[in-house]
């Protein structure tokens, strides 16, 4: 499973100029090597982003340097961000009918 974005304004990654991003799931071993969940769940339930450690999965999935992830526009950071945590969110094997 993976989703394409485009980007509002081109970055720069692998010395080449980039205007959309295709993230892919996380496998578990990398989740288990970035040792962190790219969301919080609050005591009220209230599901909060963890930007750093979503950053560190947009760089991984998007097969981008770090610094690349620096270079976003805070809308696209902020969709990139929302779509690494959709990831954890739901199955990615279809669910039998029944």
């Amino acid at each position: 499973m993976s989703e394409s974005i485009k980007l509002s304004g081109p970055i720069d990654a692998h010395g080449e100029q980039l205007s959309e991003l295709t993230l892919r799931r996380p496998t578990v071993q990398e989740v288990r090597a970035i040792k962190a969940m790219p969301y919080k769940v609050g005591k009220d339930e209230e599901v909060t982003l963890d930007t750093d450690v979503a950053a560190k999965y947009i760089a991984v999935c998007a097969g981008i340097p770090p610094s690349s992830v620096n270079q976003l526009d805070l809308a696209d950071f902020n969709t990139l961000c929302w779509e690494v945590a959709g990831f954890f969110m739901k199955s990615a094997s279809p669910q039998p009918k029944t």
